[in-house]
């Protein structure tokens, strides 16, 4: 049983609209024809609701088309049932509408109820604190730690480097002038007094 669970929640759609019986709704199927592919819109009424907890679940929407009834058993879980709108609700009392194949005209309408259509319509999936806290990485005490003490020294580096490079762009041009002068006086005198050994070249 369990490996049979397995395969179908691999299947099952996240989250369903909030259907019921006596709700019209819009139904999108995805028709393939060839190598093309179109989305088929059917409109109509919601007679039946048939195991909805389980993979199979499927509804059976009913319609007048030209005078003639037709009906469609849609499975909720298909991939090829894109989307289902839910346009109105009526007030009804059984699961399975088999009367309303007999009915024609006002005979056939249901009387309807006020509901909010965005709530039923809603497929979101949000998901639990539980979910959330799985998600989050546990972090070691040790582990914290040494993150903060790298980060330490990448900032004392880093501080340094700011420093030096402050210095430099401290020197003004009137100290590059004043090094300058003082080389060039110091050659002079190197040239003057060559030393012991030294012949001073003409």
């Amino acid at each position: 049983m369990e490996a049979i669970r397995e395969i179908e929640a691999a299947h099952r759609k996240p989250a369903l609209p909030q259907v019921k019986t006596g709700d019209t709704v819009k139904v999108h199927q995805l028709i393939k024809e060839g190598n093309k592919q179109r989305i088929q819109v059917f409109e109509g009424v919601i007679i039946r609701r048939h195991r909805m907890d389980e993979l199979t679940a499927c509804i059976t929407v009913r319609r007048i088309a030209s005078g003639v009834g037709v009906e469609k058993t849609f499975l909720m879980h298909s991939p090829n049932v894109s989307k289902i709108e839910i346009l109105r609700r009526a007030k009804v009392r059984r699961n399975f509408l088999s009367y309303l194949r007999d009915r024609r005209g006002k005979s056939a309408r249901l009387q309807e109820l006020a509901f909010d259509k965005v709530t039923a319509n809603d497929v979101s999936v949000f998901e639990t604190p539980a979910q959330l806290d799985a998600d989050v990485t546990e972090i070691s005490t040790d582990e914290n730690q040494d993150a903060l003490d790298d980060a330490v020294s990448i900032n004392s580096e880093v501080n340094a480097e700011n420093a030096e490079a402050a210095a430099e762009d401290n020197v003004t041009p009137a100290d590059d002038e004043q090094a300058i002068a003082a080389e060039e006086v110091q050659e002079g005198l190197d040239k003057a007094d060559p030393g012991e050994g030294k012949a001073i070249k003409s």
